[in-house]
């Protein structure tokens, strides 16, 4: 039996992919939670991580909104396949760390 959280995160994906039948989900529930595994065809990564993670990012807050309301804490791991379009990842400098100074300087009147 398909659970709702598994349910929900694979609706989601399936919405967001070009390839929504290479949409594969694994359940394992441990003395953590539960641990959703999330696979997708190596092409789709992209749309599921999404720019910065913000798409991967609100899935996982969705799938533990889902947890939440049955008692449940619901993790989200997303498998990152070999041979997938996805850029390697770079350190990020955050918003308090680097600040254009060029772009304030055009902002000011």
């Amino acid at each position: 039996m398909i659970e709702k959280d598994q349910a929900f995160v694979e609706y989601i994906v399936k919405a967001i992919v070009a390839a929504p039948d290479d949409v594969k989900i694994e359940r394992i529930i441990d003395e953590r939670g539960v641990l959703l595994t999330l696979h997708v065809n190596p092409s789709d990564i992209g749309y599921v991580i999404g720019r910065q993670g913000q798409t991967a990012k609100a899935i996982r807050t969705l799938a533990k909104i889902i947890g939440a309301k049955n008692n449940a804490r619901v993790n989200l791991k997303i498998v990152e396949p070999e041979g997938s379009r996805r850029a390697p990842r770079q350190e990020e400098a955050t918003a308090d760390t680097a600040i254009d100074t060029d772009v304030v300087d055009d902002l000011t009147i």
